[in-house]
């Protein structure tokens, strides 16, 4: 009977066929899985739908957003961190003995009787999605204790290559280190401490007396756990057993790759190697798979901006341009364009070197140079796979921005990155790599420059009266602090959230040219980079200096890191 009710309630409010039904309810029956899990899997709904649904079907709340939420510190000091990954569960708030707890399976009950006898209290269930609740655990467990410095202390003299020389899982769990040796046990320690701190890269930087481990967080590099150098050795054949290089080569650079999970999430991460007076630095790049997938209302983008990019994402053809400095978050605002056109009746594939995050409905491919897989061959097979929009994570190159302008041209939406200042230099680089003007001009649509900037830390934010430093940086971004509320500054006075830095987060800044007639004629003309600036800037142009002093004024950010990220900025 409850079969039938969720198939008429299926039918009635989730707007599903019946043969897709038949299909989800046939494939619960064969694979074990929740029925929540497989309308997702299987693509019948977004996981947002899925949640939203069994959340008025089972009378539990859902909330699509989990931002400034404060856990109980009873749950962070009770709970283990891999109890909480594995399973998806975290507190949102305690009233009385009641704990409300978030999770991302709506009929899966058990997890939800464990934590209830693990407290000793009443539970009661909020469903939120995966991505939100992954997050919000990072977040509540980055300061508790996590084992690097136990896996330190446990290094020992008589510690051997030798040990390292067990098999490696082609996908292996991080929080599984009871039974690893002490080396192991530190390196898994250090990716997991970095994921919950949200770093993007771990330095491992050999001393002559010691290893140094930092960590880039929010684009900032700080200095973390220092690893004696007896374990260096020991530590850099283990980095090298995880991603499949050579561990007698010391002399030469090399990379590799490993993929990791935590609970059910997973995580790649890309491995550098480089020979350094003091022995091997090691880089470890982090993409967190389970990191949400912004929209468009979410990533710092002002309404006029947001909607120049919305009109042109939704054109049938032609080329979009995300351009930046590397680490400037333009394959965030990429997929969040993808996201925004996603929809059954259109064909969207990609083409990225790695692929980052995981797109529902979309076909990604992954380059592979040493088999022959590059931008432009995969590029090229993408036009036989009969596409509506197409991805592509780089354009490095003569033939791949050629054969991405010709898709453009014969009714394909095509979406890239190209390594430039700002919005006015792409045009100009690609005619320098060898395209025709003609074709440019015919081509682009808009071209969207990007930059990130720090926002302050919420947690130490207060106002201050600018002294004379400030007056000048003021000055710089041809600012007075009658333009603030009271003539006060926000700023943020440090604190242990913020690693003492006033800074918690980032946030884009934006500068959206679109490609009008006179930009055009300008293309054909060769002009150069700065004459399309001067003109497009006549014509309402708002550059990304103008858009972070706009962020400024609203309290999101400070001064100096307006001028730090714009210092290339002509306006």
């Amino acid at each position: 009977m409850l079969q039938d009710r969720i198939r008429e309630g299926l039918l009635r409010k989730a707007g599903l066929k019946q043969a897709q039904i038949d299909e989800a309810l046939q494939a619960e029956r064969e694979t074990g899985q929740s029925l929540d899990q497989v309308l997702v899997g299987k693509n019948l709904l977004t996981e947002s739908k899925a949640l939203g649904f069994f959340g008025e079907f089972l009378g539990i709340d859902f909330r699509p957003s989990l931002d400034g939420t404060q856990v109980p510190d009873e749950f962070i000091q009770n709970v283990p961190v891999q109890f909480a990954r594995t399973h998806g569960l975290i507190a949102l708030d305690l009233t009385g003995q009641v704990l409300l707890v978030a999770t991302h399976r709506p009929l899966d009950v058990q997890p939800m009787d464990d934590l209830a006898t693990m407290l000793g209290r009443q539970v009661e269930p909020v469903l939120a999605l995966r991505s939100e609740i992954a997050n919000l655990i990072n977040r509540a467990y980055r300061h508790k204790a996590d084992g690097v410095d136990e896996a330190l202390e446990d290094i020992k003299d008589t510690d051997t290559i030798a040990e390292l020389a067990g098999q490696v899982e082609e996908s292996e769990d991080l929080l599984d280190v009871a039974n690893k040796a002490p080396i192991i046990k530190l390196v898994n320690m250090l990716l997991f401490q970095a994921l919950k701190l949200r770093a993007s890269d771990i330095h491992l930087q050999p001393y002559a007396d010691r290893m140094q481990v930092r960590m880039r967080i929010d684009g900032v590099l700080y200095d973390m756990d220092t690893v004696p150098r007896r374990a260096q050795e020991a530590i850099i054949s283990r980095v090298k057993v995880m991603g499949k290089m050579d561990i007698a080569e010391r002399r030469l650079p090399q990379d590799g790759r490993a993929s990791i999970r935590i609970g059910d999430g997973d995580v790649d991460v890309r491995i550098s190697t480089v020979p350094v007076t003091s022995g091997e630095r090691v880089v470890f790049r982090i993409l967190d798979k389970t990191t949400k997938i912004y929209s468009l209302d979410q990533i710092g983008l002002t309404p006029e901006n947001h909607r120049t990019i919305s009109r042109y994402i939704n054109y049938s053809h032609g080329v979009v341009f995300v351009t930046g400095p590397t680490g400037s978050g333009k394959t965030t605002t990429l997929y969040a364009c993808l996201d925004a056109i996603n929809a059954p009746e259109l064909n969207i594939l990609t083409i990225e070197d790695p692929v980052e995050y995981n797109l529902d409905g979309i076909s990604q491919v992954q380059v592979n140079v040493k088999k022959g897989l590059t931008f432009a061959t995969g590029l090229r097979s993408f036009l036989r796979q009969d596409p509506d929009v197409m991805m592509v994570g780089e354009v490095r190159d003569n033939e791949t921005a050629d054969i991405a302008i010709r898709a453009a041209l014969t009714g394909h939406l095509v979406f890239s990155t190209v390594h430039t200042n700002d919005s006015a230099s792409t045009v100009t680089r690609l005619i320098d790599i060898g395209v025709e003007p003609y074709l440019v001009s015919s081509s682009l649509l808009c071209v969207i420059a990007q930059r990130l900037l720090r926002t302050i830390c919420p947690n130490c934010k207060e106002q201050v009266e600018p002294d004379q430093q400030m007056r000048y940086l003021l000055e710089d971004l041809r600012l007075t602090p009658d333009r603030f509320p009271g003539g006060k500054i926000w700023v943020g006075k440090g604190c242990d959230e913020c690693f003492r830095s006033g800074y918690s987060g980032r946030t884009a800044i934006y500068e959206v040219m679109p490609i009008d007639g006179a930009i055009q004629q300008q293309i054909v003309n060769k002009c150069t980079a700065s004459e399309i600036k001067r003109g497009a800037l006549e014509r309402g142009l708002r550059t990304l200096r103008m858009d972070g002093v706009e962020k400024l004024l609203a309290g999101h950010t400070t001064p100096d890191e307006v001028l730090r990220v714009t210092q290339l900025d002509v306006v």
